[in-house]
């Protein structure tokens, strides 16, 4: 049982990846007022909450019903974490923001922090999976909502640190972290459709 929630932990904690979500709330929230950021770490973690836990109840019910294999929700996700990668890259200070919207129009807790930071494609896989309703028991199914709760509170804690992160940084050092964040996320979104894709290979051509 505890080898089991120690193995599911790691799996939450790399997908969720808190780290990198907090890189990305000082960069995307570097010219907002404090009380600002607070608002945007608690929203940003109440959206990722509700989409993963919905996942979690009813993902594989979902993607059955919709006829969507798990590998092309893989490749799919991957595809969309490589254009907001580029984006973060060569878009400046309002890569987050759609097409033909202004900053005050614009919710940043939903797009790109709660949607694809941490409810990725990776981490909506990882419930899904970690919740077939074919392996496991409700018991299982309600001690990996609770350790996802426990790293949703544990991003959470992490981005209202982030007044004093960008006290050190400051804006410059904010822009980097765009880029470079940007860049990883393009590489990070090869490395999810090239695991897809072989995945596919794998079970439908008879390997």
């Amino acid at each position: 049982m505890w080898e089991e929630i120690i193995r599911e932990s790691i799996m939450l904690f790399a997908t969720i990846d808190p780290i990198g979500t907090l890189s990305l709330f000082v960069a995307v929230t570097a010219k907002r007022p404090p009380i600002e950021r607070r608002s945007i770490a608690l929203r940003c973690i109440l959206y990722s909450a509700l989409i993963l836990i919905g996942f979690l109840v009813i993902g594989q019910v979902l993607l059955s019903w919709l006829g969507v294999r798990l590998v092309s929700f893989q490749v799919a996700g991957g595809i969309i974490l490589f254009i907001f990668g580029i984006k973060m890259l060569f878009s400046g200070d309002d890569f987050a923001l759609p097409p033909g919207k202004s900053e005050a129009e614009h919710d940043v807790a939903v797009f790109p922090l709660a949607i694809p930071s941490i409810a990725n494609p990776g981490s909506i896989l990882a419930i899904v999976l970690l919740t077939d309703n074919n392996v496991h028991g409700v018991l299982d199914q309600s001690i990996t909502a609770a350790i996802l709760i426990s790293i949703l509170l544990l991003t959470l804690a992490l981005l209202l640190t982030s007044n004093h992160i960008h006290r050190v940084i400051g804006n410059a050092g904010s822009q980097v972290l765009i880029r470079v964040i940007g860049l990883l996320l393009a590489a990070l979104a090869v490395e999810t459709v090239l695991q897809g894709t072989i995945e596919f290979i794998k079970k439908y051509s008879g390997a």
